[in-house]
């Protein structure tokens, strides 16, 4: 489904959580539908889901942000980060809340206003899986 899209440059604050900043926004907002297009900063503190894990790492210490991705709605967002440490090891899985920002969350997204994401229980795995479906002007 094409789209036109429209850019938001935001910055997030040492101390402030960049899942729950992110998701803040897009309720404010009222976003149908928005993709991450990039994002750099840094974490003092990380809190990642890694792959079919039930529950996440929690780690302290400082953390680039090298990579942020997903799909944003004002109902959900589904996100993947990649950080390294200051050693330069690198970590990645599903962002979740407790991700502080340690100096700043720079982040572009692309808003997408003619489709809206919605989120429908897929029953392969049970989990609420992306659907894609024309927004209700």
């Amino acid at each position: 489904m094409e789209s036109i899209t429209q850019t938001h440059v935001l910055r997030f604050k040492p101390g402030e959580d960049l899942k729950r900043c992110i998701q803040l926004w897009a309720k404010e907002k009222q976003i149908k539908a928005a993709v991450v297009v990039t994002c750099v900063g840094s974490l003092s503190q990380s809190n990642l889901r890694y792959a079919n894990q039930q529950t996440g790492v929690s780690l302290n210490g400082f953390f680039e942000i090298l990579a942020l991705s997903g799909t944003i709605s004002a109902s959900a967002v589904h996100l993947h980060i990649s950080i390294a440490d200051e050693k330069g090891i690198t970590r990645g899985g599903h962002l979740l809340d407790g991700n502080i920002i340690y100096t700043t969350a720079e982040i572009a997204l692309a808003v997408l206003p003619e489709i809206e994401f919605v989120r429908e229980k897929d029953p392969t795995y049970g989990y609420n899986e992306l659907k894609v479906q024309k927004a209700n002007q």
